[in-house]
């Protein structure tokens, strides 16, 4: 079995022993904000982390209504200098922990008396180091160059955090299902190693989703760029149809995730317009109504809530990647000129 393809069926038992090894941390960083009490978040990450953090922008906005941003690190090493994060929440993600650059916002923002929280799969890391509290994401060794099971489990402690605080309990009992949601998204994905095919000759695509679900659209479209080298875009929903929508001619490929919740109904909206206009549609969505849009459906859990489908609903778009990839004859552990470990600085 390629490593990349057991690394994506190991997500549901990662994510059940996170829930597991990670409550107490969780806990424990849930009463420093609450003791904190910050003004923002800023989120420091690289990458597919940054994916992550543009979940966590969702998340802790409606769940914390804390606003929340993503860092920008080249302010700290390449101009050295710092925004004021004084009174902020910093967060810095990242698989291997290695990345100097999300290091030096961590440490930058705790010498300002900042908040400082690292989530990463290595605890020993400089970023883990770095930071006040850490957050173990202990999904073991991810051989893979492309993230996935390392990903997921960044959405989850994120997610676990945000439960750990004071009046989360539905969340909570929620967020405990989300193991078996994971198996199940995995089984109902199966169907896609039998016409992934269709797309390799592909050589644009557009990538759509909104709010909660933004981070998928951009994850999905980082990993078909990863392993199979084909151009895309990816968009908010909403931006979309402030200018790229004028690209879209008969046969363009849009990937559009778009499961049951606030945002179901503007999507769907979209995808008749998208329809109309003749576009190959691909839909990851638990809502019959969308599927009935799509060239190939590919379906989640009917009854996983909307602040959790971004966990599940990249699982579709992680195993597209991979077996267009593999129809196109790429290698899928070692896509060309990338490595394991990118350290920015």
């Amino acid at each position: 079995m390629l490593h990349i393809e057991r690394e994506i069926a190991e997500q549901p038992e990662v994510i059940r022993r996170l829930l597991e090894t990670g409550a107490e941390s969780a806990a424990t960083i849930a009463r420093a904000i609450q003791d904190y009490n910050p003004a923002f978040v800023s989120i420091a990450a690289r990458g597919t982390s940054d994916n992550a953090g543009r979940y966590a922008e969702y998340l802790m906005g409606i769940h914390a209504h804390l606003p929340v941003a993503l860092a920008t690190p080249s302010i700290h090493t390449l101009y050295d200098t710092s925004p004021n994060l004084s009174r902020a929440l910093v967060i810095g993600i990242s698989q291997s922990g290695q990345a100097e650059d999300v290091r030096r916002v961590l440490s930058d923002a705790r010498s300002q008396g900042a908040l400082t929280v690292s989530v990463t799969n290595d605890p020993e890391s400089p970023l883990a180091h770095a930071a006040q509290h850490h957050l173990a994401l202990n999904a073991g060794q991810e051989i893979s160059v492309a993230a996935t099971k390392t990903y997921t489990a960044q959405l989850v402690a994120l997610a676990m955090i945000i439960c750990a605080l004071p009046g989360q309990d539905d969340y909570r009992r929620e967020l405990s299902r989300l193991p078996d949601w994971m198996a199940q998204t995995l089984e109902m994905s199966s169907p896609i190693r039998t016409w992934a095919e269709r797309y390799r000759y592909m050589d644009h695509f557009a990538a759509i989703g909104r709010s909660y679900n933004f981070c998928t659209a951009f994850e999905t479209s980082l990993k078909i760029k990863e392993l199979c080298y084909i151009p895309g875009v990816e968009y908010s929903e909403a931006d979309f149809r402030h200018g790229p929508i004028a690209l879209i001619e008969p046969g363009f490929p849009i990937i559009a995730i778009a499961p049951t919740g606030k945002a179901l109904p503007s999507l769907l909206d979209l995808l008749e317009l998208m329809r109309k206009r003749q576009a190959e549609l691909l839909v990851v969505s638990n809502d019959v109504g969308a599927l009935s849009y799509a060239h190939k459906a590919m379906p989640l859990p009917k009854d996983i809530p909307e602040w959790l489908s971004p966990i599940v609903a990249i699982v579709p778009g992680q195993l597209l990647a991979m077996n267009i990839a593999l129809a196109m004859g790429h290698s899928v552990d070692k896509p060309i000129g990338l490595n394991k470990v990118t350290i920015t600085a």
